[in-house]
């Protein structure tokens, strides 16, 4: 995945990781603890929901393909239990169907096995930063960006992206001010993609290789690159139901338009 900012925000919040397998949840966990979160595991999706009623979490990183409860229905029962929440999907079986059911039930991001303790982190930390950013269901502008002639900022026609700071700007016809708005680590690094080869049309399978790292067929890519492009699309798109800035261009892939 492109390199963005290493360090974790929300420190001292506590994550729960879910899986049946041992061998990925425990390092998975240890690393969060390394990076300042308290992290705890469990083996199934009954044992998580336990540990879920008996102690707030922050973040829920959950193995959506498990035996006995799978990972969309303890997501539904972990909204009950804690409606705020915030989930972040770990996958070794991406499917269109899966990927549209994380996002209606509310995912905040989706990564592939087997995903590296940095695009983890990143996830976790994104997740925590849009928490922080939201007041009353809306983004909350963030300070002004730094000067235009910052490395780490990307401008393309009327976008902003900020690599440092995992955010994006669009200037809007009539408005005085640009409001930021954070964006996930996976988000950042497909709209840098995007940004980086304006008019150029990607297959999904092209974009989850160059921005995401995952080397997969094109129906796993679009499983995995679809719902980012969805959440990205209600953070820059005036209309997302009608875009114009990150097309679809049908049976081929997306285009960012500037």
């Amino acid at each position: 995945m492109t390199n963005l900012a290493d360090v974790p925000s929300g420190l001292g919040a506590r994550v729960l990781v879910v899986d049946d397998e041992l061998h990925v949840r425990l390092p998975l966990a240890r690393s969060l603890a390394l990076q300042g979160y308290h992290a705890d595991n469990a083996a199934s999706g009954s044992q998580a929901l336990e540990m879920l009623r008996c102690t707030h979490y922050d973040v829920l990183v959950l193995d959506i393909r498990m035996p006995g409860m799978d990972g969309v229905e303890v997501m539904r029962h972990a909204r009950q239990v804690c409606p705020d929440l915030l989930v972040v999907i770990l996958t070794g079986h991406a499917t269109l169907e899966s990927a549209i059911t994380a996002v209606k039930c509310g995912a905040v991001d989706y990564l592939l096995k087997p995903a590296s303790v940095h695009d983890l982190a990143a996830a976790v930390a994104g997740a925590l930063h849009q928490r922080a950013g939201k007041v009353r269901g809306t983004e909350t502008p963030l300070p002004s960006s730094p000067t235009p002639d910052s490395k780490h900022l990307l401008h393309v026609g009327p976008v902003t992206l900020d690599l440092e700071r995992h955010t994006v700007a669009v200037a809007r016809a009539g408005a005085s001010d640009e409001d930021s708005v954070r964006l996930t680590a996976s988000e950042t690094a497909l709209l840098l993609h995007l940004m980086q080869h304006p008019d150029v049309v990607f297959p999904c399978r092209e974009l989850a290789r160059a921005a995401l790292g995952y080397g997969v067929s094109e129906q796993e890519a679009r499983a995995i690159v679809c719902p980012h492009i969805s959440r990205l699309r209600k953070k820059v798109e005036s209309d997302p139901a009608h875009p114009c800035l990150i097309r679809t261009m049908p049976g081929n892939g997306y285009l960012f338009a500037p």
